[in-house]
């Protein structure tokens, strides 16, 4: 139980709120409406798993970076409380259970399981060599969406891309401004990152344009999808919801970042997941 804990704690599973609920999402408008239990059940294990091989595999990638940053030295691998054997045979059984799964959910999902698990591992490399490391983090959280729906549909179409697309900016948004509480060690340790290259005014400026983006393309899904009073409602208090976001971070104050990576953001996939449920259920 302890090192189960303690494998909770270093995959932050609470994070999961930010990715699962799209993938809900996906499958619901997908389906329009209730996919039965089933499915719902393989879409859950697919996305808890390959978040957790994602989660794991960064650790261990970041092991070193992570003991020499105050912010993380405390980690689990860093702290020495998981082996990277244990973490990486994690990694590998939570890569083999993902790609499982999709065989169990449809052809299509099972094709293009190993090009999504390359995606949302490839991003814990993407700090050493180019700034825009946010922007695949993004990448990696947005197949969600397209994934619920291809789970249910078996199929491609443009409105979950609306959806993925705003997924990626809302992610890169908020991983920008969470990426200021490492400016100095980022460029100390050669490590790649927005607010590392621009500085913090200009990075939070850039969030910004980001979650503006992020407004545009849930607009774009919306219409596109027909999705109606109840989704929309969620998108304009979702944008609300984002706008306070920016208000508790500013360049002369940094301490609130945390509430604004988690709490709001947390908040902001919930409730759209609470309006696509709304809008199918009333």
């Amino acid at each position: 139980m302890k090192r189960l804990a303690e494998v909770f704690r270093m995959i932050k599973f609470e994070h999961t709120l930010f990715a699962l609920p799209f993938a809900f999402m996906g499958m619901l408008f997908g389906a329009g409406g209730w996919p039965g239990w089933h499915l719902f059940l393989l879409v859950t294990l697919a996305m808890v798993f390959a978040r957790s091989a994602a989660m794991a595999f960064n650790r261990l990638v970041d092991v070193d970076v992570d003991g020499e940053n105050p912010r993380t030295r405390g980690r689990s691998l860093p702290a020495g409380r998981l082996s990277r054997r244990f973490v990486t045979l994690y990694v590998a059984a939570n890569g083999a259970g993902f790609i499982v799964v999709c065989l169990f959910i449809n052809h299509l999902a099972f094709l293009l399981s190993p090009v999504a698990l390359a995606i949302v591992l490839f991003y814990s490399y993407t700090k050493r060599f180019t700034s825009f490391s946010h922007l695949v983090l993004g990448l990696g959280l947005a197949i969600a969406p397209t994934g619920g729906w291809i789970a249910v549909t078996g199929q491609f179409a443009v409105s979950p891309l609306l959806l993925s697309a705003a997924v990626i900016f809302w992610v890169a948004g908020f991983d920008v401004m969470y990426s200021l509480q490492d400016v100095e060690f980022d460029r100390t340790k050669g490590l790649y990152s927005i607010p590392a290259k621009i500085g913090t005014a200009r990075s939070l400026v850039l969030a910004r344009g980001f979650h503006i983006l992020t407004f545009l393309f849930l607009a774009g899904f919306s219409m596109a999808s027909g999705a109606g009073l109840w989704f929309n409602i969620g998108v304009g208090v979702s944008a609300l919801l984002l706008i306070y976001e920016h208000l508790l971070v500013s360049t002369e104050d940094l301490s609130r970042l945390n509430a604004a990576f988690f709490t709001v953001n947390s908040f902001v996939s919930i409730l759209l997941l609470v309006c696509t449920i709304l809008k199918f259920a009333v």
